[in-house]
């Protein structure tokens, strides 16, 4: 169904709680839950069972696909791939029979603009993401993610960098063009910037 005070399309089995924000152009599928107090921007796509949970700020153009949480203490800047399944934490050392709600047990994930993660990957919270960095499936991330990295494994470890455009980048001396779209890097010491 079509919302007629914003233009955003819900699904008739989802549901919104109050105090929410969701941009124009977004879509939110199949028996997803988006909780109070959340921010969602414009053109985003919420897959099918997908919880949204309070507070949680999503920038623009967020692609969020089937069967994944978004808890407290999250935030996905512009243009963040979340695949399939994959999971996030907030809770550190969590216990049922003491339990740790509330923002101050939380520990804040950043996924930081145009960051891909994939199918099944779990990311330990209080850790960052970088920009444009690529978690690949399964990976289980216990550290920051560097700006444009390839990590991989359990833990999750860096074997490469990427582009910007998702092609893994070669480097034979301290600077490379993408094969793939022609975007030139630089290497730095445990980084890369793009020139």
């Amino acid at each position: 169904m079509k919302n007629k005070k914003n233009k955003f399309f819900l699904h008739e089995s989802s549901f919104i709680d109050e105090n929410v924000k969701i941009g124009d152009g977004t879509k939110v599928w199949h028996f997803s839950h988006i909780q109070s107090g959340s921010t969602i921007g414009e053109n985003c796509s919420i897959g099918q069972n997908v919880n949204v949970g309070n507070n949680v700020k999503i920038g623009n153009g967020v692609k969020i696909q089937n069967n994944v949480s978004v808890y407290e203490g999250v935030e996905l800047e512009d243009f963040v791939f979340c695949g399939p399944s994959m999971v996030f934490t907030n809770v550190m050392n969590p216990r049922s029979e003491f339990p740790q709600k509330g923002s101050e047990f939380y520990h804040k994930t950043l996924v930081k603009k145009s960051a891909s993660i994939g199918a099944n990957a779990t990311i330990i919270c209080g850790h960052t993401i970088g920009k444009y960095a690529f978690v690949a499936a399964g990976s289980v991330v216990t550290k920051d993610v560097p700006n444009y990295g390839l990590v991989v494994g359990v833990p999750a470890r860096r074997i490469a960098w990427v582009c910007e455009c998702g092609d893994k980048l070669s480097f034979s001396d301290s600077e490379t063009v993408c094969k793939k779209c022609g975007k030139k890097y630089r290497k730095k010491e445990n980084d890369i910037e793009k020139l």
